[in-house]
């Protein structure tokens, strides 16, 4: 088994202000990653990217994710090329459906999320490669537009996904998927085999982790996603045996995950750092 990279997620339950204490210490303890959410109304991904990055110098950013109604891909493109050139091979974003309902209540909600998707992510991902892209879709629709700032190093762009339809499409235009919490090691094995990518795809799933279990059942159910297997509590090393087993699957990231009641972040955060030297023994 490859060992895979290893992080934290930030979740955008904790205030802004906090981030900065959040990345330092991450990046301290010796973690790949930090990564971030822009659930609504809470906090927006690529400002609090931009600032995470800043306040670092190794540790990667992953946004996971951006719901693509949200934003033009021009002016999306525009955004990721100016952090990817800032900050050259520690940015990766993520963008994908959005939740439906969010996306109804600002008015944004798309007929064909599918499409939508499809559309976004192929322009995008032409921007950033320095393309011109001219296109006429059913939600994208470009005339001769080019960045005149591309990024040296293109930062990969993937899709969030739980549905088989979702997977396969992230197989197909993207550069990795993410996969959200809940879904068990035999979860990520059959999404591999959906995603059926040609090329090296990035996997990253959200893993619910803490020091106890009844807080992850109660988060996990409350969410309709509850299985023992998908569960990763108690000591550094019985996280890392549930880490292996999700990289087994062919998870090539794996991001620990606080729940929404966990506050006190620092016993979170040497946890995981306690976990990957776990998995380096």
């Amino acid at each position: 088994m490859t060992t895979p990279r290893l992080g934290v997620v930030f979740r955008p339950q904790l205030p802004p202000e906090q981030l900065r204490p959040f990345v330092t210490s991450a990046q301290q303890a010796g973690l790949d990653d930090v990564w971030l959410w822009e659930d609504c109304f809470l906090e927006g991904g690529l400002t609090a990217s931009v600032a995470a990055l800043a306040w670092t110098d190794s540790v990667r950013i992953g946004l996971g994710l951006m719901p693509v109604p949200f934003r033009n891909p021009a002016l999306a493109a525009m955004e990721l090329a100016t952090i990817a050139r800032l900050f050259p091979g520690r940015f990766v974003p993520a963008a994908g459906h959005g939740v439906q309902s969010w996306m109804e209540q600002v008015g944004a909600r798309a007929a064909s999320p599918m499409t939508l998707l499809r559309e976004w992510v192929t322009a995008t991902r032409a921007l950033l490669r320095g393309e011109t892209v001219t296109t006429s879709g059913s939600y994208v629709r470009l005339d001769g537009v080019a960045l005149d700032w591309p990024p040296a190093v293109v930062p990969p762009l993937l899709v969030g996904a739980r549905g088989p339809r979702t997977v396969a499409l992230a197989g197909e235009i993207a550069d990795g998927m993410v996969l959200d919490a809940g879904i068990t090691p035999a979860g990520v094995r059959a999404a591999v085999s959906q995603a059926a990518a040609p090329g090296p795809h990035e996997v990253v799933v959200y893993l619910l982790a803490g020091a106890t279990r009844d807080p992850i059942e109660a988060e996990l159910t409350a969410a309709g996603r509850f299985a023992p297997e998908a569960v990763a509590a108690g000591t550094a090393a019985d996280i890392a045996g549930v880490v292996r087993a999700y990289a087994d699957a062919g998870a090539t990231t794996i991001v620990l995950q606080p729940t929404a009641a966990e506050l006190d972040v620092e016993p979170f955060i040497t946890l995981a750092a306690e976990t990957r030297a776990a998995l380096n023994s």
